[in-house]
């Protein structure tokens, strides 16, 4: 008798569910991402996370040695009685909330640092010499536990579907998300959403658009060799620091003569190494009587592809953000020539990925990533937090499967989840 009238209560859910023209149940969804961002702004969970934040940042780890990071992320989720398999690519966790069964929708951190020296001075500086998070990955995984407290603590008996939280390794340059693609992380997701905080834009604001939104990228190395010789004696030598100095400018004319104007691309030396004396001109190139060699993709690095946004995932995304933060705050983002790794699971399921303002009127601006003077603004938590839960849940509110579901597939003990 108690089976049936469950599963009753179940179809009166899917029914109302179903009938979202109603101003009832526009009202309702509505208040969803009002309500998470209010509970992500509770001194105690931004306390949470604030706390998260500042561990993973003192403890800064490069990409595919995330173990303390990964340890910590696994610690919390068995506090919070959050069930996850462990490990995927190395270092990678996937936790789960909800029935177990679809719909099935992701939501994705990245946890590794940059070798770079921390140049902020501050209580909880980088405690590794030559590591440092500076791309924001630390509140990544801060926001995305954030995320899963608030669920797992308010609304696990509620979700009709699966929440697969996604703590990923090695997103600068060692494509993390390609080997956990790889190893099956998104096979059964219907959607995956990522976010990347951002100094570009204030707090309470988001930024994204449809279709392409970050660049793909690669990299070459061209070795020139030419004759070595005294600097006093020029015309005795084939000079190859010369010949690469001209093909470094030549390179430009790739974009501005021989590319589509409005293909965007972009070609850049990052290192040119050349001379071993002061007065011996020794080098590589080829041009001017030297010879070149070019080997794409040197020792094996990663190449990611583009970031493309699914049209209709990104059109959910901004119904929910403006739910929250009013259409307002909703910036239309230039696509931006920089590269992320959650291409990979775009290529495999829809996708959506956006960046969470952090400047704040009140501070210093904030400088760009990638830098050692680059800092967080921590009241950008609360944002990412109630974003996170509020995609997942009225994702799977929205996304019901159309057919009918046998009652005993449907009620299940929710302390197996």
């Amino acid at each position: 008798m108690a089976a049936t009238l469950q599963w009753r209560c179940f179809l009166l859910l899917t029914l109302f569910i179903s009938i979202s023209s109603t101003p009832t149940e526009q009202q309702t969804l509505a208040q969803i991402p009002i309500n998470f961002l209010s509970s992500a702004k509770t001194p105690e969970l931004v306390d949470y996370m604030v706390s998260i934040r500042r561990r993973i940042h003192e403890n800064p780890e490069l990409g595919y040695e995330e173990f303390e990071t990964s340890k910590l992320v696994r610690e919390e989720l068995d506090r919070l009685g959050i069930r996850y398999e462990h490990p995927f690519a190395v270092t990678g966790i996937v936790a789960s909330i909800g029935t177990g069964g679809p719909p099935f929708v992701a939501l994705r951190a990245d946890m590794d640092a940059l070798a770079l020296q921390e140049a902020v001075e501050w209580e909880h500086k980088s405690k590794v010499a030559g590591k440092m998070h500076a791309c924001g990955h630390d509140a990544h995984v801060a926001m995305l536990l954030g995320a899963a407290k608030l669920l797992q603590e308010h609304h696990s008996h509620d979700l009709q579907g699966t929440v697969l939280f996604v703590f990923q390794p090695a997103e600068e340059g060692g494509g993390g998300a390609k080997q956990m693609v790889e190893a099956g992380v998104v096979d059964s997701v219907d959607a995956i959403f990522g976010i990347h905080v951002s100094t570009r834009y204030p707090i309470g604001t988001v930024a994204s658009r449809a279709g392409p939104l970050l660049a793909g990228s690669g990299f070459f190395e061209a070795v020139i060799t030419g004759k070595g010789g005294h600097a006093a004696i020029p015309h005795h030598t084939i000079d190859p620091i010369l010949a690469a100095s001209s093909i470094v400018v030549s390179l430009q004319h790739l974009v501005s003569r021989e590319a589509d104007p409005l293909d965007s691309q972009v070609v850049t030396v990052g290192k040119f190494e050349g001379g071993g004396a002061f007065n011996v001109v020794t080098g590589q190139a080829k041009v001017q009587r030297c010879n070149a060699t070019i080997n794409f993709n040197p020792n094996n690095k990663q190449t990611y592809p583009a970031t493309v946004n699914d049209a209709s995932l990104h059109e959910y995304f901004l119904g929910i953000a403006g739910d929250m933060l009013g259409t307002q705050n909703l910036k239309v983002m230039e696509p931006l020539m920089g590269a992320e790794d959650f291409s990979f699971y775009a290529e495999k399921v829809p996708g959506c990925f956006f960046f969470v303002g952090m400047q704040s009127e009140t501070r210093e601006p904030l400088v760009a990533s990638h830098s050692p003077q680059y800092q967080v603004n921590e009241d950008v938590l609360p944002y990412g937090a109630a974003l996170h839960a509020s995609l997942a849940v009225r994702y799977l509110l929205e996304h019901q499967p159309g057919s009918a579901t046998p009652p005993e597939e449907v009620i299940r003990p929710h302390d197996e989840l």
